[in-house]
This record gives structure tokens, C-alpha cells and sequence, in this order.
């Protein structure tokens, strides 16, 4: 097998995998490294995200889920189940099943671009002339060297300061998502996208579940309107949040862990659960890939310098996704790895960081793009917002769940959507097509006028977009 390329990938998370396919397509030679592995030791690229991240995340949301319906909302329908039982093993065998698929699915799109796939650990070498030599330790120890390199390798969750994870009692989310039974009681730090989300799965199926969270505000990057219908939800549903908890000291057994905090009146608290979830937030995955040995310059928390283009510090080295600055998001590192493959090629790649999604997969689902309300007070731009409940969406009628509403919010002047922000039923599909209007600068009236299908969800942010100009028909 050659061992020159035009471009090295290292990592075959969401943003490596996807820049080496790109860079393949534009007709350079690629090679990506990737070093995850399945239990049976084979190669298993789609990074955290496909492993123990987003894709396995939403399998057993998806099974929890239809266990809640079943037992709350089967009845309604007229359906009889009977006795209710979850088969935990056999949800986090269709868990596997889904992951296994999309780390093939990966393998193959490798095969079919003619991107060549080394199976290790990445590791800078030295430069060289024309280029770099990148080490790979493992099943395929070899030296390649490049012209160009990306830099892919993604990030690892932060554990608590003295309290390591041991992903049976205190899990990261690779442990939460991998409990073999159901935690009488379970315990979350951070009421982030993971701790939400993986509270979630674990309360639908009979966990009794209490999140801390050091903020005394919730949700707070999100719009403050659905910040607050989202924890009125989840205090009905029966996820404990608790906000402004300080933890002191976190103690573990065999059988057990005790948290000890202070609460947000000051006072010593202990919270005592079967298992702890620490979610935190997320590091730069920087470690073994040895950046000094060609000079790639890191900042003061561990993520790789880059510029606007994702250029480090060493010309011909680039870095995406969540070991660079910018929300730890699948869908940026894609964007980035695909912008980034483009330039090598000498195009003009394409990241516009204004029209980032961002989702929580909860139910109800949450999902938002652009500013925020208090953002738009905070920076003194005159601005007009229109809502619209699903509670008078026909389609969410039918459906059963009529939670939450849609918001856009508009330039006061010229109409042009600022923001716009959901929480209810799929949201996670609605907001496309606030992106795409975002990203052509539509306005408010654009969509507005614009025919949506009835009945559908999406009318719901037809009429919020009316509701700008407060001339919603249905509400």
C-alpha cells in the first residue's frame, strides 16, 4: 500500500471521516487514522459521536421513548399492551446493532472513495520535506507521510477534580450509556445535552433521577422562554433538577455513591444514588498526538490553535471539530472537515458559525438557531418576535403531544430572521428549514408566505413567523 498521500486524516469522528471522503472526491490521495475498536477488537471509525455519543444516545432515547408511550399513552389510542416490561439487555443489544451499522457504513463509503484506512493511533512524527511524517501505532503500525494533515481527533469528557471515572459507578457517558439494568436511584452532574438526555432514557424506564446543576440558571445558552417551558416540562415529567448545587466531595463504594454539596441557599446537602453521571463538558482530545514534534501550538485548554480556515500554527496542518475552538457539535466538525478538505483542494470552503444548529433530543425535543432573545437585548438590536403553541397545530393534536412552541424573532427594520427557537415535537427536523432561511437571509415574511403542507408540524413556524408581524391565523 502507498505510503505518501496528499492528505492525512487523523481521527474518524464526524469531521475526519467526512473531510477525507470530500478531499477523496476532489481527486487527492487520503488516508485517514483512526484508532476506536469494537469489543471484538474491530475497527469501529465514526469517532465518539457513532460510539458512545450521539448515535447511541438517540437508540435507546428512541427505545425508552416508545417504552413511555406504551405505558402512558397506549391506552388513549385504544391499544391494550398488558403487563409492561423493558428487556435492558436486549435495548442496548439494538443499541450495538445501530452503532455496529454506522461504523460499517463508514468502512464502506472509505472503500467506494478510495480513502485508505489505517487502523492505530495517529501521532505526529517530524516534518519532512514536502510535507509531515505521521506515525500509526496499532494493528497497522506504519509511517505515512503527507503534504497536508488534518487533525480530527474530537474530544473526552471532564471528569470531576479528584474523582476519576470507573464507568460502573461513576460513569461518563460511555458508562451511562452501557448500564446492563435499570439504577433504582441515579444521580447526574450538569443539566448539559448529555446529562439532560441521558437523564432522560434512564427516568423513562423507573430510575429515579436528580441532576445538579452549578448554574443558577437553566439551560442558559438557550432562548430564556424556552428555557423555562423546557424545566416546567421536566419538573412535570419527574427529573429532579436541582440549580446552583456546589459539590464538595464525591465519595464511591462498591454499591453506592454520595454526593456532598451545597445548595443554592447555602446549605450542606448529600445525595446518595445507586450511580453518578458526570457531565460536565468535554476536553480537546490532544493527548499521545504529540503536536510539538512539528510545532502545532495548543491554548491554554488543551485545544489546538486555528485561524478562521482551521489553519494551526504550522502551515499545511489543520485542526476540526471539538479539538478547535466553537461549539462541540457533529454537525460543525462536518462542516468544518468538508471546508477545510475544499481549500486544500483550492476551493472555497463554506462555515458559517451564525447558522449552527444546536439540539437537545429530549422529549420534549428542543432546538434552536441564531441569537437568542436576551442576546438581542443584551446587544441593543431592535427586534420583533412571534410565537405559536403546538397546542393549536392540528398535526401535534393528532400526534398526542402538543407541547411547547416555535419563536422567530426578526429584525425590527428589515424583517430578516434573527433567531428562531422550538421546543416540541421534533424539533430537531423543524429547525432545517430556520437554517436554510437563515442562511439565505430570508425574513420573516419569506416564510410566512411561504405554503407549508397541512396539516404539519412546520405550519407551526409558518404561523410563528406570521405572529412576528402578529397576524397568526390559527392562534
Amino acid at each position: 500500500m502507498n505510503k505518501n498521500f496528499d492528505v492525512v486524516v487523523i481521527g474518524a469522528g464526524p469531521g475526519g471521516y467526512v473531510a477525507a471522503i470530500r478531499a477523496a472526491q476532489l481527486g487527492l490521495s487520503v488516508a485517514c487514522i483512526d484508532e476506536w475498536k469494537t469489543a471484538e477488537g474491530k475497527p469501529a471509525p465514526g469517532g465518539t459521536c457513532t460510539n458512545v455519543g450521539c448515535i447511541p444516545s438517540k437508540a435507546l432515547l428512541q427505545s425508552s421513548e416508545h417504552f413511555e408511550h406504551a405505558r402512558e399513552h397506549f391506552a388513549e389510542h385504544g391499544i391494550s399492551t398488558g403487563k409492561l416490561a423493558m428487556d435492558v439487555g436486549q435495548m442496548q443489544a439494538r443499541k450495538s446493532t445501530v452503532v455496529k451499522q454506522n461504523n460499517e457504513g463508514i468502512l464502506y463509503l472509505f472503500k467506494k472513495n478510495k480513502v485508505s484506512f489505517f487502523s492505530g493511533r495517529g501521532s505526529f512524527g517530524k516534518a519532512v520535506d514536502g510535507g509531515f511524517e505521521v506515525q500509526v501505532a496499532g494493528d497497522s503500525a506504519e509511517t505515512l507521510v503527507a503534504k497536508q494533515v488534518i487533525i480530527a481527533t474530537g474530544s473526552r469528557p471532564r471528569a470531576l477534580p479528584g474523582t476519576a471515572f470507573d464507568e460502573q459507578q461513576i460513569l461518563s457517558n460511555d458508562g451511562a450509556l452501557a448500564l446492563a439494568s435499570v439504577p433504582k436511584k441515579l444521580g447526574v452532574i450538569g443539566s448539559g445535552v448529555i446529562g439532560l438526555e441521558l437523564g432522560s432514557v434512564w427516568r423513562r424506564l423507573g430510575a429515579d433521577v436528580t441532576i445538579l446543576e452549578g448554574l443558577p440558571e437553566f439551560l442558559p445558552a438557550a432562548d430564556v422562554a424556552v428555557a423555562k417551558e423546557a424545566k416546567k416540562v421536566f419538573d412535570k415529567q419527574g427529573l429532579k433538577i436541582e440549580l446552583g448545587a456546589k459539590i464538595s466531595e464525591v465519595k464511591a463504594t462498591k454499591t453506592a455513591v454520595t454526593v456532598n454539596y451545597t445548595d443554592a441557599k447555602g446549605e450542606a446537602q448529600a445525595l446518595k444514588v445507586d450511580k453518578l453521571i458526570v457531565s460536565i463538558g468535554r476536553v480537546a482530545n490532544t493527548e499521545g498526538l504529540n503536536p510539538e514534534a512539528v510545532g502545532v501550538a495548543l491554548d491554554e485548554r488543551g485545544a489546538i490553535v486555528v485561524d478562521g480556515d482551521c489553519r494551526t500554527s504550522v502551515p499545511g496542518i489543520w485542526a476540526v471539530g471539538d479539538v478547535v475552538r466553537g461549539p462541540m457539535l457533529a454537525h460543525k466538525a462536518e462542516e468544518e472537515g468538508v471546508a477545510v478538505a475544499e481549500r486544500i483542494a483550492g476551493q472555497h470552503g463554506h462555515v458559517n458559525f451564525d447558522t449552527i444548529p444546536y439540539v437537545i433530543y429530549t422529549s420534549p425535543e428542543i432546538a434552536w438557531v441564531g441569537r437568542t432573545e436576551q442576546q438581542l437585548k443584551k446587544e441593543g438590536v431592535a427586534y420583533k418576535a412571534g410565537q405559536f403553541p403546538f397546542l393549536a397545530n392540528g398535526r401535534a393534536r393528532a400526534l398526542g403531544d402538543t407541547t411547547g412552541f416555535v419563536k422567530v424573532l426578526a429584525d425590527a427594520a428589515t424583517d430578516e430572521v434573527l433567531g428562531v427557537h422550538i421546543i416540541g415535537p421534533l424539533a430537531s427536523e423543524l429547525i432545517a428549514e430556520a437554517v436554510l432561511a437563515m442562511e439565505f437571509k430570508a425574513s420573516a415574511e419569506d416564510i410566512a408566505r411561504t405554503c407549508h403542507a397541512h396539516p404539519s408540524l412546520s405550519e407551526a413556524t409558518k404561523e410563528a413567523a406570521l405572529a412576528v408581524d402578529k397576524r397568526a391565523l390559527n392562534f
